[in-house]
């Protein structure tokens, strides 16, 4: 009866260990909506009651870890490690952050603006590859990622280039030539609540703060998805729009970025 009981536990064991950490990550890899549904709620969830901490704090404990103090790409690459062998989180990733990488550099923007901070990722991104007196004004609603983020940041040694707000963007937006000087912006970069990305670029044509010329750029635009914000930039006359096509961080599943001049 103790051998059966052994024999059953064991092979059920083998049987959710495989489950786990092998049949369902590489389901989940090609479709974006089972991605986001068992790594950022079963998995995450899982982790944060089992490791009594959250992933933001998993992901600096490994860039202090892995990362050289002061090498904004070794930051990226440990947030990249950390993302494709522990745990999937939700920054633009290595593959569309080339395609950041390149609007980025070719733009060579001086005043840039990214509504969405999470842990840092995408902002060392841009962070790294500004010109010289570049500013970078990054923000994000949830305290806690602020506070990580704020940590990841000074930890590639960029904490001189960015400045980063908490709070929410619909309340900050209106206030930013007050209170940062700062008439317009060459790029924003849109990677924060979905449900944000329209009424938020709507608020920053309201507001001014967009010049004939600045880019906006859009991620998640396929998944999660944002389908207003692509009708609304794609049929705008206000809008020249080209879409990038990619996957979901650290997946197989579609996703990409939408890349939108405004023209006035």
């Amino acid at each position: 009866m103790l051998l059966e009981l052994l024999c059953w536990c064991f092979g059920a064991t083998v049987l959710l260990y495989f489950l786990f950490f092998w049949l369902i990550p590489t389901v989940v890899q090609f479709n974006g909506s089972l991605a986001l549904l068992w790594h950022d709620v079963i998995v995450e969830r899982a982790l944060d009651t089992l490791t009594r901490s959250s992933r933001p704090q998993r992901l600096l404990s490994v860039v202090k870890k892995r990362a050289a103090h002061g090498d904004p790409q070794s930051v990226i690459s440990a947030i990249d490690y950390f993302c494709r062998h522990n745990e999937w989180a939700m920054n633009v990733g290595d593959e569309k952050g080339c395609i950041l990488d390149s609007v980025v550099s070719e733009l060579n923007p001086e005043r840039v603006l990214e509504l969405g901070t999470y842990c840092g990722y995408s902002t060392i991104r841009i962070a790294r590859i500004l010109p010289p007196g570049a500013r970078l004004i990054t923000l994000e609603f949830n305290p806690d990622y602020a506070a990580i983020a704020r940590q990841v940041i000074a930890w590639a040694g960029l904490e001189d280039k960015v400045q980063l707000v908490e709070g929410a963007s619909e309340d900050w937006i209106p206030r930013i030539k007050e209170h940062f000087g700062i008439e317009t912006f060459d790029f924003v970069f849109l990677d924060h609540w979905k449900d944000r990305y329209l009424p938020d670029t709507k608020l920053m044509e309201e507001c001014g703060l967009l010049r004939k010329g600045t880019v906006l750029l859009a991620d998640n635009v396929i998944c999660p998805g944002v389908p207003d914000y692509l009708q609304y930039v794609r049929s705008s006359p206000s809008y020249e729009s080209y879409y990038f096509k990619s996957h979901l961080e650290y997946t197989q599943a579609e996703d990409g970025l939408e890349k939108s001049v405004f023209l006035g």
